[in-house]
């Protein structure tokens, strides 16, 4: 079958859009070349690979064994191209990590200048996602490697334990929540609260959490980082749900109390996954193994 890169790419640009046109988009081709092209790799085959409808194409059953072949190939290419970077003037190592946002407050920016200074050679994106993100984009071979919460489905990847990631209400001192040890979610919905700005990972996180118990809280403020969060929540403008170790290096600064969640998805545990550890191209597996404690 004449299936070129290009070819790949955009049926699964096609695939993850649902659409022929935004697959076109991303992959840099006018429509008409975008459709001329599927339509001969499905001449090629000999079957359609996509149903078309009104609003967009789902892949047939030959659609979808081709989309995993095909995410196999553009990854090891994408390998082959990172791996081959240390060997051609000029060009550096390039490497995306996927994480959620405890993960990029409180884990990753020390360790990654360590990383960094110690592989000059290779630079590092931090993207940030859902913890459900990201478990589905290093399935689907779309990224390397990738840090979440273990409360994510994780079947079907390799992980390695970061560090415990405990989720915490956060109060002025004279909240009445501060009375108690513990609360539940359900129980400080009723209270006003600071949380991050929408798009934020974990601000999402928290909205899902919060729908199937028929309660909205009431948000008087969202602020970009944690620091503008603990200001705003010892100032006494309302509550906060937030990672427990996020908010350490800010409690000299602002007088906060903590209150723990009794809610088993707030007693976390951050993840590092993957694919397969012995498949990891050489910049992931050297950043793995800065990512993850030494066993004793």
């Amino acid at each position: 079958m004449p299936y070129d890169l290009t070819d790949l790419q955009l049926y699964l640009h096609v695939i993850d859009t649902g659409s022929i046109t935004q697959g076109a988009e991303r992959t840099h081709l006018s429509l008409a070349s975008a459709s001329a092209r599927v339509k001969a790799m499905e001449h090629a085959l000999g079957a359609e690979l996509v149903t078309r409808h009104r609003r967009g194409v789902v892949p047939t059953p030959a659609g979808w064994l081709l989309a995993n072949h095909a995410r196999i190939v553009v990854e090891q290419m994408s390998r082959m191209r990172t791996e081959l970077a240390h060997y051609s003037d000029g060009i550096r190592a390039s490497l995306v990590l996927l994480a959620n946002t405890s993960a990029t407050e409180t884990l990753l920016p020390g360790v990654l200048v360590d990383f960094m200074k110690a592989h000059p050679d290779i630079d590092v994106e931090i993207v940030a996602r859902q913890s459900h993100e990201i478990v589905a984009a290093v399935n689907e071979g779309r990224a390397e490697l990738g840090v979440v919460a273990d409360t994510a489905d994780l079947r079907g990847l390799e992980c390695a334990f970061l560090r415990p990631d405990p989720l915490v209400v956060i109060a002025p001192p004279d909240h009445e929540l501060t009375a108690r040890d513990r609360t539940s979610f359900s129980e400080v919905l009723k209270y006003p609260f600071v949380g991050f700005v929408e798009g934020n990972p974990l601000q999402d996180h928290l909205s899902g959490r919060a729908q199937p118990l028929g309660l909205r809280p009431r948000y008087r403020a969202r602020l970009p980082n944690t620091e503008s969060i603990c200001a705003a929540v010892s100032a006494g403008v309302g509550i906060a749900v937030v990672p427990a170790l996020a908010i350490t290096r800010w409690r000299s600064e602002h007088d906060l109390r903590t209150v723990d969640l009794t809610n088993l998805w707030a007693q976390r545990t951050l993840l590092l996954c993957c694919r397969s550890w012995p498949d990891l191209s050489a910049p992931a597996a050297a950043l793995a193994r800065h990512l993850t404690p030494p066993t004793e």
